[in-house]
């Protein structure tokens, strides 16, 4: 067996499933204070989170997970203060669940956006 160089990157793109895409996006926008752009040339319509490295970025889609249960959760990197950014989630219809937890590399905490999706907000 031939081993092959390990990829650059571990992680390349996430979906998150949304009962409704302008709700989605709306919720998401606010808590990042970005727009995510309406991209409808696919299947499906998405809601494309902004990044600068298309290889790391990811999208919201109308629907229920392909295995219609539960999945990872998914880290978004917030720009200002973590508080501002748990008081955003709260105030666009979302849940903090977890206190503020402080690793090495920065600050985190665990929240559950409007469709029940567990996502942590970075800083």
């Amino acid at each position: 067996m031939t081993q092959s160089a390990a990829p650059q990157r571990a992680a390349v793109w996430f979906e998150i499933p949304v009962s409704d895409l302008k709700r989605g996006m709306a919720f998401y926008g606010s808590v990042l204070q970005a727009e995510l752009s309406l991209d409808e040339t696919g299947a499906n319509p998405t809601a494309v989170f902004p990044s600068l490295d298309p290889m790391q970025a990811g999208h919201l889609y109308p629907g229920k997970p392909a295995t219609g249960g539960i999945g990872p959760t998914v880290h978004l990197a917030v720009s200002d203060p973590i508080e501002a950014a748990l008081e955003r989630v709260t105030e666009a219809g979302g849940k903090v669940v977890s206190p503020v937890i402080t690793i090495p590399p920065g600050r985190f905490a665990y929240c559950v956006d409007p469709d029940g999706n567990s996502f942590g907000v970075f800083v």
